[in-house]
């Protein structure tokens, strides 16, 4: 299993890393792994890019201090203050809609390992107006981490977010309670949790080893820096 880590300051370029890593799944037919923290911003999904509010939620955004960009996979704007984690797995398929369903409950369960192992205690479902809401997620009072699936032709990316540490809780409400006012969303700020929240550390560090360490199994990992596989790695 390929390993990328690390981020890059820039939210697209790094944003690019990811899209790269499926296109060398797609070619090398190996699996990969991307868990990491990406730079401050707020990632807008194709309902939000057509919604009437849009401008002015990215403007929001702006206001907020954190850049708006668009992404293909997920569906209602997730933000990320530069300690929030993401995770993207992607594997070869030979079938582009086969395991969809399979691909989730795997992930989720995968998910769930790493929190218990971190000492968090969380349980499948989200609260009522969450952020980013779905069908796959995972909380405990508030939603801590949620899952969504990008299928192409030979590869199944499947990734999302975790609020890994108090302090994200009350940072990511303040900016997303403007952006899905303007995009005419229902939003309740108090439905954020944290992985500290549900009882595990306050190191996102430790989150994202844990992640990880989860997903790799004990599979054989290359790991690779994310500014290395832009710049051309194998």
């Amino acid at each position: 299993m390929r390993i990328v880590r690390g981020s890059l300051s820039d939210a697209e370029a790094d944003g690019a890393v990811t899209r790269r890593l499926a296109d060398r799944v797609e070619a090398s037919g190996e699996p990969a792994l991307r868990v990491w923290t990406p730079p401050r911003q707020v990632a807008f999904g194709r309902r939000d890019a057509t919604a009437d509010g849009y401008e002015a939620a990215r403007a929001a955004a702006l206001d907020s201090g954190y850049e708006p960009v668009e992404r293909s996979v997920g569906g209602r704007a997730v933000a990320y203050t530069g300690e929030t984690v993401a995770f993207a797995s992607v594997v070869p398929t030979d079938d582009d809609r086969a395991g969809i369903q399979s691909r989730y409950e795997d992930a989720t369960d995968i998910l769930q390992r790493a929190f218990r192992d971190l000492g968090a205690t969380v349980r499948p479902g989200e609260p009522d107006d969450a952020f980013c809401p779905g069908d796959h997620s995972l909380q405990n009072g508030g939603k801590i981490a949620g899952l969504a699936q990008r299928v192409r032709r030979e590869t199944a990316l499947v990734g999302g977010c975790v609020v890994a540490v108090e302090r994200d809780e009350t940072d990511l409400a303040a900016v997303l309670d403007p952006v899905y006012d303007a995009l005419g969303v229902r939003f309740d700020p108090d439905s954020v949790g944290s992985v500290e929240g549900a009882g595990g550390p306050g190191d996102v560090d430790r989150v994202v080893a844990a992640i990880e360490d989860a997903f790799v199994g004990d599979r054989d990992a290359d790991v690779v820096a994310a500014p290395d596989l832009v710049d051309g790695a194998p």
